[in-house]
């Protein structure tokens, strides 16, 4: 006769709700670690676009530095007039607070100055009702993590009609990745996306698209 013991042992009843529960904590992070991964991949590619977009309005729209047009429109030695300017001129990394207000420093801002277009920073943040801006294709971008620089990079010449040629680059800083069921899981709120970056040409300064 088999004792009360070895019943117990060999007993097979309920031996797969105990590897369900088992296995489903596992499956189940499994597949929201396959959407959490998916919609980072689509903020990836959300923020690789918008700095495309942001550089590209920086292009072809008043400077956010304030000081910036007046670079290289002036040459007091009348034998470099005409001459290229040298990549290091002039600097300007325009960013803004946590309260979105913007402010500039680079080479010809003055101390307590934050030679800052406001609205030039905002257009391409936003956009208008014409055009698309940062924060149109990326949604959970905020002001404060970006950065746009105006810089000389042996582009144009002095005195030059449409005012100085600069290298503009707009970056993406400090963004940090959106998940919906893993940063509850395992934690991963604290992820930053590496720093993103589209770098321009910058054409004759203009005023502000509509």
């Amino acid at each position: 006769m088999v004792t009360e013991g070895r019943k117990f042992w060999f007993e097979q009843s309920g031996a797969t709700m105990v590897e369900m529960a088992i296995a489903m904590p596992l499956l189940l992070t499994l597949l929201l670690g396959f959407v959490d991964f998916g919609y980072a991949f689509y903020q990836w590619n959300a923020a690789s676009k918008a700095v495309q977009i942001g550089a590209r309005l920086a292009q072809v729209s008043t400077p956010i530095a304030t000081a910036l047009p007046a670079e290289t429109t002036t040459q007091t030695n009348t034998t470099l007039v005409g001459a290229t300017v040298p990549a290091g001129t002039y600097d300007y990394v325009c960013t803004a607070n946590s309260a979105g207000a913007a402010s500039c420093t680079g080479t010809s801002c003055q101390s307590g100055n934050t030679c800052a277009d406001q609205a030039s920073f905002d257009f391409i943040y936003d956009g208008s009702s014409s055009r698309a801006g940062m924060h149109d294709f990326l949604p959970t971008l905020v002001k404060s993590e970006v950065r746009i620089e105006y810089s000389a990079s042996g582009l144009g010449y002095w005195t030059r009609p449409g005012g100085p040629v600069p290298t503009i680059t707009v970056s993406i800083v400090n963004h940090p990745f959106q998940f919906f069921f893993l940063g509850g899981l395992l934690g991963f709120n604290n992820i930053t996306m590496p720093s993103m970056l589209s770098t321009v040409t910058g054409e004759d300064l203009k005023s502000t698209w509509p």
